[in-house]
């Protein structure tokens, strides 16, 4: 009995702590939308650099950080002479490489690996 008396008025009198519903937006404001799995993430429009002299002088992209500026190209003496003999073009087939060498054995072991995980992807009867 005494615990009622003096439980009972702490009890009658609390309020609940539920979430706040939203309230309501502005009718120009955007909505979120919903996917599946949740809210969809915008895209980001990021700027692209439109300025022709800074696109040929400087590596548009590369400075990764809030300050700073990007890496300033130089001229083609200042690089080193294996830089200019690196294919670009196109993957060279494993029939034309040398089996003596590494590269050769890096691609056939991977080629390998991945049949091997198409194979084990198949059905198995």
């Amino acid at each position: 009995m005494l615990r009622q008396r003096v439980f009972a008025p702490a009890l009658a009198t609390s309020t609940r702590c539920y979430a706040v519903k939203p309230a309501a937006t502005a009718p120009g404001a955007k909505k979120k939308k919903l996917g599946k799995l949740g809210p969809i993430m915008e895209k980001k429009v990021i700027p692209v650099e439109t300025d022709a002299n800074k696109l040929v002088g400087y590596v548009c992209g590369s400075n990764y950080l809030k300050t700073g500026q990007d890496v300033k190209i130089k001229p083609d003496a200042e690089y080193p002479d294996w830089l200019w003999t690196l294919n670009t073009e196109r993957i060279i087939p494993l029939d034309e490489l040398d089996p003596n060498t590494k590269q050769y054995w890096r691609r056939l072991r991977k080629m390998a690996l991945r049949r091997n995980n198409q194979l084990s992807k198949l059905k198995k009867f």
